[in-house]
């Protein structure tokens, strides 16, 4: 398996009825969602680290071909430089590993005040992280990031680590008139999306408008994209997230069948092989 889907999180209460059977209670939710999809982004990592029972508890709840892509903690990456907070990334990631194959990459989500002058602090912390063996992806939000030379720049370090650049592609929510953010906390930054890959894995966050046909053009795009990495050998973790929450998974299983239709050869999904009736899986 190259290719891996899912959403942002796997515990949403407004799920149950729609993609959770009714009635379904929240200490089933990763279960469920795991025979369902086969890769979470896990942003709950982002707010706390999770204690040992529950690491636990998150493998005996998944199969093993299941993936965490674990964001790292906000104390780490949104408290200015980054080489301070090495030792605490570390015990992150030791506290992740009891995850064995479920572990996917781990990511660094940076914030839009982390700039490309701070490239020998990144370059430290990326050294630093390599001891770990655990494959590291990295997301910019800095618009200089995306301007040369910086672009080039970070291209250069992630490839010479074998670190994944994160692809955030937030096009659909500024597409039209309406504003899908309404009721968010927090609104997803509009940036350049970079169509390249600089390690044997990319992650790619896709923010979904809420109105499934918005998204068509762009997930088209993805489509083609798609086929050339995994034609290239490249390990895919496609994650998709909505300013409404509730369309999310939704708006995965629209773009699996649309990869399915385009004859890109990914892994058919948990739902396809337990051939889940209507009462286990409705959609």
């Amino acid at each position: 398996m190259n290719f891996f889907i899912g959403c942002a999180v796997w515990s949403y209460k407004g799920w149950v009825g729609k993609f959770y059977p009714q009635g379904t209670r929240s200490t089933d939710f990763l279960h469920l969602y795991s025979r369902r999809f086969t890769a979470v982004e896990g942003n709950t990592t982002f707010y706390a680290v999770p204690n040992q029972k529950t690491v636990e508890r998150w493998v005996e709840q998944t199969p093993p071909e299941f993936k965490f892509c674990l964001k790292l903690l906000r104390f780490i990456t949104h408290n200015g430089l980054l080489k301070p907070y090495i030792d605490d990334a570390l015990k992150f990631a030791e506290i992740m590993r009891p995850l064995g194959t479920r572990l996917a990459p781990m990511f660094a989500q940076l914030p839009p005040s982390y700039a490309p002058t701070s490239i020998e602090d990144l370059t430290t912390f990326i050294a630093a992280w390599q001891q770990t063996q655990i494959p590291l992806a990295i997301e910019v939000r800095h618009r200089d990031w995306f301007k040369q030379p910086h672009a080039n720049n970070l291209t250069n370090l992630l490839q010479n680590f074998g670190v994944g650049k994160v692809i955030l592609d937030s096009r659909p929510i500024y597409i039209g008139e309406d504003d899908p953010q309404l009721g968010s906390e927090r609104r997803k930054p509009q940036l350049p999306v970079e169509f390249n890959v600089t390690a044997p894995f990319t992650l790619i966050r896709f923010i979904s408008h809420p109105n499934l046909p918005m998204n068509q053009p762009f997930l088209e795009e993805w489509v083609t994209h798609i086929q050339q990495w995994l034609q290239a050998g490249k390990q895919i973790y496609f994650f998709v997230h909505c300013p409404q929450e509730e369309n999310s998974p939704m708006t995965v299983r629209h773009f699996y069948n649309l990869l399915e239709q385009s004859g890109i050869g990914v892994s058919p999904l948990p739902w396809n092989l337990l051939n889940n009736s209507p009462k286990q899986l409705i959609w």
